[in-house]
Protein backbone atom coordinates (compact mmCIF):
# COMPACT_ATOMS: atom_id res chain seq x y z
CA UNK A 1 0.00 0.00 0.00
CA UNK A 2 2.97 2.35 0.81
CA UNK A 3 4.13 1.41 -2.65
CA UNK A 4 1.33 2.03 -4.67
CA UNK A 5 0.46 5.25 -2.75
CA UNK A 6 4.00 6.86 -2.36
CA UNK A 7 3.39 7.96 1.55
CA UNK A 8 1.79 6.75 4.64
CA UNK A 9 -0.64 9.95 4.23
CA UNK A 10 -1.86 8.82 1.06
CA UNK A 11 -2.14 5.18 2.28
CA UNK A 12 -4.47 6.47 5.22
CA UNK A 13 -6.35 8.53 3.00
CA UNK A 14 -7.30 5.64 0.93
CA UNK A 15 -9.97 4.89 3.64
CA UNK A 16 -11.68 1.58 4.32
CA UNK A 17 -11.98 0.18 0.70
CA UNK A 18 -8.69 1.04 -0.34
CA UNK A 19 -7.55 -0.69 3.00
CA UNK A 20 -9.79 -3.75 2.10
CA UNK A 21 -8.77 -3.45 -1.50
CA UNK A 22 -4.74 -4.09 -0.46
CA UNK A 23 -5.51 -6.92 2.28
CA UNK A 24 -5.25 -5.49 5.35
CA UNK A 25 -6.58 -7.53 7.99
CA UNK A 26 -9.62 -6.20 10.39
CA UNK A 27 -7.21 -5.58 12.93
CA UNK A 28 -4.94 -3.67 11.15
CA UNK A 29 -7.59 -1.53 9.35
CA UNK A 30 -9.29 -0.93 13.05
CA UNK A 31 -6.26 0.39 14.39
CA UNK A 32 -6.00 2.91 11.48
CA UNK A 33 -9.81 3.96 12.32
CA UNK A 34 -9.07 4.69 15.33
CA UNK A 35 -5.28 5.12 16.58
CA UNK A 36 -4.17 5.77 20.13
CA UNK A 37 -4.26 9.36 20.47
CA UNK A 38 -2.07 9.53 23.58
CA UNK A 39 0.23 7.22 22.21
CA UNK A 40 0.46 9.05 18.85
CA UNK A 41 0.98 12.35 21.29
CA UNK A 42 3.98 10.86 23.21
CA UNK A 43 5.69 9.79 20.01
CA UNK A 44 5.54 12.95 18.64
CA UNK A 45 6.46 14.64 22.08
CA UNK A 46 9.38 12.17 21.49
CA UNK A 47 10.09 13.16 18.05
CA UNK A 48 10.49 16.90 18.79
CA UNK A 49 13.73 16.76 20.32
CA UNK A 50 16.36 16.98 17.59
CA UNK A 51 18.52 14.56 16.57
CA UNK A 52 15.45 11.60 16.76
CA UNK A 53 13.92 10.90 13.73
CA UNK A 54 10.90 8.45 12.68
CA UNK A 55 12.63 6.88 9.36
CA UNK A 56 9.27 5.80 7.36
CA UNK A 57 9.72 3.17 4.33
CA UNK A 58 8.92 5.79 1.65
CA UNK A 59 11.27 7.99 3.01
CA UNK A 60 14.75 8.58 0.79
CA UNK A 61 17.02 8.02 4.36
CA UNK A 62 15.50 4.42 4.58
CA UNK A 63 18.71 2.63 4.44
CA UNK A 64 18.86 0.88 1.04
CA UNK A 65 20.16 -2.54 1.82
CA UNK A 66 17.73 -3.24 4.92
CA UNK A 67 15.19 -2.32 2.24
CA UNK A 68 16.02 -4.94 0.07
CA UNK A 69 16.23 -7.71 2.87
CA UNK A 70 13.82 -10.29 4.11
CA UNK A 71 10.87 -8.81 6.43
CA UNK A 72 12.17 -5.01 6.52
CA UNK A 73 10.05 -2.85 9.14
CA UNK A 74 7.52 -0.15 7.48
CA UNK A 75 9.57 2.41 9.89
CA UNK A 76 12.74 2.89 12.02
CA UNK A 77 13.08 5.41 15.31
CA UNK A 78 16.53 6.54 15.25
CA UNK A 79 18.63 8.40 17.49
CA UNK A 80 21.11 10.22 15.45
CA UNK A 81 21.75 10.61 11.86
CA UNK A 82 19.76 8.38 10.10
CA UNK A 83 22.40 9.04 6.16
CA UNK A 84 24.42 6.80 8.77
CA UNK A 85 22.75 3.74 8.50
CA UNK A 86 24.13 4.07 4.64
CA UNK A 87 27.63 3.72 5.83
CA UNK A 88 29.15 0.02 5.26
CA UNK A 89 28.53 -1.85 8.53
CA UNK A 90 29.88 -4.93 9.80
CA UNK A 91 28.09 -6.72 12.37
CA UNK A 92 29.91 -8.21 15.18
CA UNK A 93 27.91 -10.56 17.08
CA UNK A 94 28.49 -13.15 20.48
CA UNK A 95 27.30 -14.49 23.27
CA UNK A 96 25.97 -12.61 25.89
CA UNK A 97 28.10 -14.43 28.84
CA UNK A 98 31.27 -13.90 26.64
CA UNK A 99 34.68 -15.00 28.11
CA UNK A 100 37.22 -12.72 28.68
CA UNK A 101 39.03 -14.11 25.21
CA UNK A 102 36.01 -13.58 23.76
CA UNK A 103 35.36 -10.27 24.21
CA UNK A 104 39.24 -9.62 23.78
CA UNK A 105 38.83 -10.78 20.13
CA UNK A 106 35.48 -8.72 19.49
CA UNK A 107 37.52 -5.43 20.76
CA UNK A 108 40.01 -6.04 18.60
CA UNK A 109 37.98 -6.93 15.34
CA UNK A 110 35.60 -4.20 16.18
CA UNK A 111 38.76 -1.70 15.92
CA UNK A 112 39.91 -3.19 13.03
CA UNK A 113 37.33 -2.90 10.86
CA UNK A 114 36.53 0.76 12.46
CA UNK A 115 40.53 1.58 10.95
CA UNK A 116 39.52 -0.07 7.33
CA UNK A 117 36.88 2.30 7.58
CA UNK A 118 33.75 0.24 8.46
CA UNK A 119 30.79 0.86 10.82
CA UNK A 120 30.51 -1.73 13.37
CA UNK A 121 27.10 -2.81 14.20
CA UNK A 122 25.85 -4.91 17.09
CA UNK A 123 22.82 -5.51 19.41
CA UNK A 124 23.98 -3.39 22.49
CA UNK A 125 23.75 -6.76 24.25
CA UNK A 126 26.13 -7.58 27.27
CA UNK A 127 29.02 -9.34 26.32
CA UNK A 128 30.56 -9.35 22.88
CA UNK A 129 27.76 -6.98 21.46
CA UNK A 130 28.73 -4.24 24.60
CA UNK A 131 33.10 -5.10 23.82
CA UNK A 132 32.24 -4.48 20.03
CA UNK A 133 30.31 -1.34 20.35
CA UNK A 134 32.64 0.10 23.08
CA UNK A 135 35.85 -0.35 21.00
CA UNK A 136 34.22 1.32 17.91
CA UNK A 137 33.76 4.71 20.15
CA UNK A 138 37.18 3.99 21.50
CA UNK A 139 38.46 4.47 18.32
CA UNK A 140 36.09 7.46 17.39
CA UNK A 141 34.29 5.49 14.67
CA UNK A 142 30.49 5.17 14.03
CA UNK A 143 28.94 2.36 15.32
CA UNK A 144 25.26 1.37 15.03
CA UNK A 145 23.32 -0.14 18.06
CA UNK A 146 20.03 -1.80 16.83
CA UNK A 147 17.71 -2.68 19.77
CA UNK A 148 15.41 -4.86 20.75
CA UNK A 149 13.27 -2.13 22.85
CA UNK A 150 12.34 1.33 22.16
CA UNK A 151 14.81 3.61 21.67
CA UNK A 152 15.15 5.14 24.54
CA UNK A 153 14.93 2.16 26.74
CA UNK A 154 18.49 1.16 27.79
CA UNK A 155 19.09 -2.59 28.01
CA UNK A 156 20.38 -4.31 29.59
CA UNK A 157 20.62 -1.63 32.65
CA UNK A 158 24.15 -2.28 32.78
CA UNK A 159 24.54 -0.72 29.82
CA UNK A 160 22.86 2.09 30.19
CA UNK A 161 26.23 4.61 30.13
CA UNK A 162 27.18 2.76 26.81
CA UNK A 163 23.43 3.85 25.22
CA UNK A 164 23.68 7.20 26.04
CA UNK A 165 27.41 7.65 24.52
CA UNK A 166 26.05 5.68 20.99
CA UNK A 167 23.34 7.76 21.52
CA UNK A 168 25.77 10.87 21.31
CA UNK A 169 28.43 9.60 19.01
CA UNK A 170 26.62 6.52 17.28
CA UNK A 171 22.95 5.57 16.04
CA UNK A 172 20.49 4.11 18.31
CA UNK A 173 17.47 2.02 15.53
CA UNK A 174 14.34 0.44 16.55
CA UNK A 175 11.71 -0.75 14.96
CA UNK A 176 9.67 -0.28 18.34
CA UNK A 177 8.05 3.20 19.34
CA UNK A 178 9.40 5.16 22.74
CA UNK A 179 8.68 3.55 25.61
CA UNK A 180 9.03 0.11 24.78
CA UNK A 181 10.37 -2.39 26.96
CA UNK A 182 12.16 -5.29 26.36
CA UNK A 183 10.03 -8.55 25.58
CA UNK A 184 11.70 -11.81 24.98
CA UNK A 185 9.94 -11.71 20.96
CA UNK A 186 11.34 -8.78 20.44
CA UNK A 187 14.90 -9.75 20.24
CA UNK A 188 15.04 -12.70 17.52
CA UNK A 189 12.99 -10.01 15.28
CA UNK A 190 15.26 -7.47 16.16
CA UNK A 191 18.56 -9.26 14.63
CA UNK A 192 17.16 -9.40 11.05
CA UNK A 193 17.58 -5.73 11.11
CA UNK A 194 20.86 -6.01 12.49
CA UNK A 195 21.26 -8.60 9.47
CA UNK A 196 19.78 -6.53 6.91
CA UNK A 197 21.71 -3.27 7.73
CA UNK A 198 25.14 -4.98 7.55
CA UNK A 199 27.31 -5.92 4.69
CA UNK A 200 28.65 -8.87 6.72
CA UNK A 201 28.00 -10.61 10.04
CA UNK A 202 31.22 -12.12 12.05
CA UNK A 203 30.38 -14.07 14.93
CA UNK A 204 32.69 -14.05 17.85
CA UNK A 205 31.21 -16.68 20.10
CA UNK A 206 28.70 -18.58 20.28
CA UNK A 207 26.60 -21.46 22.19
CA UNK A 208 24.89 -24.21 20.07
CA UNK A 209 21.31 -22.45 20.98
CA UNK A 210 22.72 -18.62 20.93
CA UNK A 211 20.96 -15.87 19.82
CA UNK A 212 23.37 -14.89 17.57
CA UNK A 213 22.91 -17.91 15.40
CA UNK A 214 19.47 -16.80 14.39
CA UNK A 215 21.51 -13.19 13.01
CA UNK A 216 23.96 -14.91 11.17
CA UNK A 217 20.57 -17.72 9.78
CA UNK A 218 18.86 -14.15 8.88
CA UNK A 219 22.09 -12.62 7.40
CA UNK A 220 22.58 -15.79 5.38
CA UNK A 221 18.87 -15.63 4.01
CA UNK A 222 19.20 -11.89 3.24
CA UNK A 223 22.51 -12.55 0.94
CA UNK A 224 25.09 -11.01 3.61
CA UNK A 225 28.33 -12.93 4.10
CA UNK A 226 28.66 -14.89 7.40
CA UNK A 227 32.09 -15.05 9.52
CA UNK A 228 32.91 -17.42 12.37
CA UNK A 229 35.61 -17.54 14.30
CA UNK A 230 36.92 -21.06 15.52
CA UNK A 231 37.70 -21.86 18.97
CA UNK A 232 38.85 -24.71 21.22
CA UNK A 233 36.72 -27.89 21.26
CA UNK A 234 36.56 -27.82 24.91
CA UNK A 235 35.14 -24.17 24.85
CA UNK A 236 31.15 -24.78 24.80
CA UNK A 237 30.60 -20.63 23.30
CA UNK A 238 32.93 -21.74 20.52
CA UNK A 239 30.28 -24.49 19.71
CA UNK A 240 28.12 -22.57 17.95
CA UNK A 241 30.44 -21.34 15.48
CA UNK A 242 31.75 -24.40 14.55
CA UNK A 243 28.83 -25.01 13.68
CA UNK A 244 28.24 -22.05 11.44
CA UNK A 245 31.50 -23.54 9.97
CA UNK A 246 30.01 -26.82 9.46
CA UNK A 247 27.19 -25.12 7.61
CA UNK A 248 28.83 -23.14 5.12
CA UNK A 249 30.12 -19.84 7.37
CA UNK A 250 33.73 -18.85 6.54
CA UNK A 251 35.98 -19.61 9.03
CA UNK A 252 38.06 -16.46 10.09
CA UNK A 253 41.77 -15.88 11.86
CA UNK A 254 41.93 -12.37 11.04
CA UNK A 255 40.06 -9.11 10.28
CA UNK A 256 41.88 -8.71 6.73
CA UNK A 257 40.10 -11.90 5.72
CA UNK A 258 36.98 -10.05 6.05
CA UNK A 259 37.29 -6.85 5.18
CA UNK A 260 38.82 -7.93 2.17
CA UNK A 261 35.55 -10.53 1.46
CA UNK A 262 33.35 -7.60 1.74
CA UNK A 263 35.39 -4.55 -0.19
CA UNK A 264 32.79 -4.83 -3.23
CA UNK A 265 29.82 -4.61 -1.43
CA UNK A 266 31.21 -1.39 0.54
CA UNK A 267 31.67 0.28 -2.81
CA UNK A 268 28.33 -1.27 -4.53
CA UNK A 269 26.75 0.72 -1.13
CA UNK A 270 28.91 4.12 -1.51
CA UNK A 271 28.00 4.18 -5.41
CA UNK A 272 24.36 3.62 -4.31
CA UNK A 273 25.10 6.99 -2.14
CA UNK A 274 26.67 9.01 -5.10
CA UNK A 275 23.26 7.85 -7.31
CA UNK A 276 21.14 9.28 -4.50
CA UNK A 277 23.50 12.47 -4.55
CA UNK A 278 23.76 12.64 -8.13
CA UNK A 279 27.96 13.13 -7.93
CA UNK A 280 30.08 10.80 -9.80
CA UNK A 281 32.20 8.63 -7.84
CA UNK A 282 35.70 9.39 -7.97
CA UNK A 283 37.54 7.40 -5.32
CA UNK A 284 36.84 5.58 -2.60
CA UNK A 285 37.97 4.98 0.77
CA UNK A 286 36.33 1.86 2.52
CA UNK A 287 38.39 -1.33 3.77
CA UNK A 288 41.88 -0.06 2.04
CA UNK A 289 41.29 1.00 -1.04
CA UNK A 290 41.32 4.92 -0.62
CA UNK A 291 43.61 6.39 -3.62
CA UNK A 292 44.28 9.68 -3.87
CA UNK A 293 41.37 10.94 -2.13
CA UNK A 294 43.35 14.13 -0.59
CA UNK A 295 42.17 16.55 -3.99
CA UNK A 296 39.84 18.99 -3.38
CA UNK A 297 36.04 17.77 -4.87
CA UNK A 298 34.48 19.48 -7.34
CA UNK A 299 30.64 21.19 -6.69
CA UNK A 300 29.01 21.15 -3.76
CA UNK A 301 31.43 19.28 -1.61
CA UNK A 302 34.26 21.52 -2.64
CA UNK A 303 32.87 23.82 -0.66
CA UNK A 304 31.80 21.78 2.57
CA UNK A 305 35.44 20.76 1.76
CA UNK A 306 36.69 24.29 2.13
CA UNK A 307 34.10 24.86 5.28
CA UNK A 308 36.45 21.82 7.01
CA UNK A 309 39.26 23.72 6.61
CA UNK A 310 42.68 22.53 8.10
CA UNK A 311 41.21 22.06 11.74
CA UNK A 312 38.60 19.54 12.72
CA UNK A 313 35.13 20.34 12.84
CA UNK A 314 31.57 19.59 14.23
CA UNK A 315 28.33 18.97 11.79
CA UNK A 316 26.53 22.03 13.53
CA UNK A 317 29.82 24.44 12.56
CA UNK A 318 29.60 23.33 9.34
CA UNK A 319 25.86 23.54 8.43
CA UNK A 320 26.21 27.26 9.46
CA UNK A 321 29.73 27.71 7.34
CA UNK A 322 28.24 26.33 4.44
CA UNK A 323 24.12 26.97 4.57
CA UNK A 324 23.13 23.21 4.25
CA UNK A 325 20.61 21.65 6.41
CA UNK A 326 22.12 19.43 9.36
CA UNK A 327 20.19 16.63 6.80
CA UNK A 328 21.24 17.40 3.45
CA UNK A 329 25.04 17.89 5.20
CA UNK A 330 25.29 14.50 6.79
CA UNK A 331 24.14 12.51 3.85
CA UNK A 332 27.24 14.32 2.06
CA UNK A 333 29.71 14.09 4.63
CA UNK A 334 28.91 10.64 4.32
CA UNK A 335 29.59 10.43 0.68
CA UNK A 336 32.69 12.01 0.84
CA UNK A 337 34.02 9.84 4.63
CA UNK A 338 33.09 6.72 2.01
CA UNK A 339 35.28 8.05 -0.97
CA UNK A 340 38.00 8.65 1.47
CA UNK A 341 38.44 12.30 1.54
CA UNK A 342 36.95 12.87 5.13
CA UNK A 343 37.09 10.92 8.25
CA UNK A 344 35.53 10.96 11.60
CA UNK A 345 36.42 11.24 15.22
CA UNK A 346 34.52 12.00 18.41
CA UNK A 347 31.38 13.56 15.88
CA UNK A 348 34.37 15.59 14.37
CA UNK A 349 35.28 16.12 10.31
CA UNK A 350 38.83 16.11 9.14
CA UNK A 351 40.60 15.83 5.49
CA UNK A 352 42.50 13.21 4.84
CA UNK A 353 46.18 14.16 4.04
Amino acid sequence: MLEATGSAAAALALGPLGWREARLTDAQQARLRRPDAARLDAHRAWLDTPGRRLVGWCDPDYPPQLKRSPSPPLALFVVGEPARLWHPTVAVIGSRAATPAGRENAARFADAFARAGFAVGSGLAAGIDAAAHRAALDRGALTIAVLGTGPDVAYPPGNRDLHARIATEGVLVSEHPPGTGPRREHFPSRNRILAGLSLGVVVIEAAERSGALITARLAAEAGREVFALPGSIHNPLARGCHRLIRDGATLVETHSEVTAALANPALELASNLRGRLATPIQHHGVAGLSSSAAARPEGLEGSVWDAIGDDPVGIDTLALRTGLTPAALSSMLLAMELDGRIVTQHGRYYRVR
